[in-house]
């Protein structure tokens, strides 16, 4: 577990009104909004479903009644502690309508972007400090070079760029999710963000996992919250991409009929990882998508356009792991790999590791280690590529042997024979098809 849990500081829920730092009338309008959408008319239901404490939620709501959009029913809730419950009137309703013909949004509210970036700041990727230890434990399951090790560590706990290369099959992949496994600790999501009076979504389900048992609950309202309830505590996010990757994925996205906004990619990954894997394989060439990350690599910042063309800045704060195949010399120019902090190469295992690697596989799927067949391997198979050994090889050999013995219906064995059928299916032969 990662030893900074308690230095993340939780954004202090709002006490009043003027702490929200948003447009009045966008809170009323929202407020109403959720109220229409929803159909809750208890202030303890309101304030859940915009996530804001009871006496904020109160304001608000005496608000729209001073406007005559709300009115008081009328009728206590016994099973609710006595609350007085509320309706749109019918001027409230035509508001509401009104409302969500220019933004469908309704429930949290979001925090205003000034005040994230200050959470931001609270939570930031570059106040991790992960030791070795921490690393080792989340790369447990590979077999790694010390030295490799004494490289990702300082440049994980930097919150830079790191660029790792190297033959495919290594497990720069592997490596990646080991990084995003050693961080330990959690951060806060805000449900939405607001600038120049837009609402743009943050909080994603796919990218994001709330902390079991972080959740505030309604009766959590009621006291006093632990932290400001339109965030949701999660832990620190990863976005991974690989071929699928283009230029746009890093806007804004609209969506038209809600006339609201998703967050992009790299702004749903802060205080996080973000992945590009298999770097040279996207439509765009890598040096167009590394130039797209130069001024946010460089300024720990980024500019975003909303749809009237206005830009703006969000902080950037996530650690960015880019992963090819390819010699960095063939895809960037200088300019661009001066600008990625850390360059580490990850190469194939030595022969000796790649003898660890295989034993520890086959112990760990049963298959008793033959050493016929290994001297087999290693004197009549390897030479013929070159003795080029990799991560994934020692995997795919046995899991082939090991079908072949069930297909078979034999006892799981290792055996030169075996060793070459499995070796076939490693590599395609370069042969001409004849049509």
């Amino acid at each position: 577990m990662n030893m900074q849990t308690s230095n993340v500081m939780a954004p202090p829920p709002p006490k009043r009104l003027e702490d929200m730092k948003l447009p009045t009338v966008m809170m009323r309008d929202i407020l109403l909004k959720t109220m229409f959408r929803k159909n809750v008319d208890m202030v303890s239901d309101v304030a859940k479903a915009v996530c804001l404490p009871l006496a904020v939620t109160q304001q608000i709501v005496d608000m729209a009644r001073e406007q005559r959009l709300l009115e008081a029913t009328g009728t206590l809730n016994a099973n609710n502690g006595n609350e007085m419950g509320y309706q749109l009137t019918d001027a409230g309703k035509a508001r509401a309508l009104d409302a969500l013909a220019q933004s469908e949004y309704f429930g949290a509210m979001p925090v205003p972007l000034d005040v994230y970036r200050e959470q931001i700041k609270r939570q930031s990727i570059r106040n991790i400090q992960i030791t070795r230890d921490q690393l080792t434990n989340a790369m447990g399951h590979l077999i790694l070079p010390p030295t490799l090790l004494s490289e990702l560590g300082p440049a994980v706990s930097s919150g830079r760029s790191i660029l790792m290369y190297g033959p495919p099959g290594n497990g720069k992949s592997s490596i990646s999710n080991g990084i995003r496994d050693a961080m330990g600790d959690k951060v806060y999501v805000p449900h939405a963000i607001e600038y120049s009076g837009q609402v743009i979504t943050v909080y994603d389900p796919i990218v994001h996992s709330a902390a079991e048992g972080d959740t505030q609950d309604a009766n959590s309202l009621r006291r006093t919250a632990r932290f400001d309830s339109r965030y949701v505590k999660c832990d620190r996010p990863t976005v991974i991409t690989g071929g699928e990757l283009s230029l746009n994925m890093l806007d804004l996205v609209y969506n038209p009929t809600a006339r609201t906004y998703q967050a992009p990619l790299q702004l749903k990954s802060t205080g996080g990882i973000f992945i590009v894997d298999d770097l040279g394989r996207q439509e765009e060439p890598p040096q167009a998508l590394v130039n797209r990350w130069i001024v946010p690599l460089e300024e720990s910042k980024d500019i975003l356009a909303l749809q009237s063309g206005e830009k703006f800045e969000v902080p950037f704060d996530t650690l960015v792991i880019f992963s090819t195949n390819f010699h960095p010399n063939e895809i960037f120019d200088q300019a661009a790999l001066r600008r990625i902090f850390y360059k580490i190469k990850i190469d194939g295992p030595s022969q000796e590791n790649f003898l660890k690697i295989f034993a520890l596989v086959a112990k760990k799927k049963g298959l008793p280690l033959d050493e016929g067949a290994l001297i087999h391997l290693l004197k009549n198979k390897y030479p013929t590529i070159d003795n080029t050994y990799a991560n994934y090889q020692p995997v795919f050999l046995i899991d082939q042997m090991i079908a072949i013995c069930e297909f078979e219906g034999i006892p799981y064995q290792m055996s030169p024979e075996l060793i070459d059928r499995a070796w076939a299916n490693m590599f395609v032969k370069d042969e001409h098809i004849v049509k």
